[in-house]
């Protein structure tokens, strides 16, 4: 899972805060600078301990579409649906991703453009109105809040074909009991420890 922005001379870049404070210590956020001047930015985890770099979303694509994995691409913010389709068309990854957002109207244009994409809209837990407009863009898959799910909802939405990712899942104990509710998938940032669990099943 990677979320995609907008620098100021409009290049897409994998990026997911509002602001760029609390990962590079810098003000401000991807659209007030060129990509030139994100490139020259240091990405910090936790610890402070490891660094990384601000990427372009096709160097992202260029590197890792020839794999095997399976991408969930967020949409972070407006009009970027038709450029982002364009680049996945470009490295052949209609059938390798599927194409999420907090924002209903990011995936809904993403239909309007190529229904072939798959689609998740990602929320809270989706209320009846919600289900009802996933379904009239045939959107696939429904993303809810971790902590927020229980065996019946995920029947429920089981129920009306969606699959079922979820995300917020910040901890292993979250991650075991949605794993165990039958959801197909989740985001987390130890994948390893939810490969172990699987194991373990």
């Amino acid at each position: 899972e990677t979320d995609i922005r907008r620098s100021r001379d409009g290049l897409l870049v994998l990026f997911h805060d509002d602001t760029l404070k609390r990962v590079t210590g810098e003000s401000g956020s991807v659209s007030d600078y060129t990509y030139a001047e994100l490139s020259k930015f240091n990405v910090y985890d936790k610890s402070g301990k490891y660094t990384d770099k601000i990427v372009l979303f096709e160097d992202f694509l260029k590197a890792f579409s020839p794999t095997k994995l399976y991408f969930a691409i967020e949409l972070k913010e407006k009009n970027c649906e038709e450029e982002v389709l364009d680049l996945l068309e470009k490295y052949n990854m209609r059938e390798k991703c599927t194409i999420t957002s907090f924002c209903f109207e990011y995936i809904k244009n993403i239909k309007k453009l190529d229904c072939r994409y798959k689609t998740g809209f990602l929320c809270d837990a989706p209320d009846e109105e919600k289900i009802s407009d996933m379904k009239s863009i045939a959107c696939e898959e429904v993303c809810p809040k971790a902590d927020l799910i229980n065996k019946e909802n995920v029947a429920l939405w089981h129920g009306y074909g969606f699959n079922v990712r979820a995300w917020g899942v910040a901890d292993t104990n979250l991650m075991e009991r949605i794993y165990d509710l039958g959801v197909d998938g989740m985001t987390v940032n130890f994948p390893d420890r939810l490969e172990e669990y699987k194991k373990q099943r």
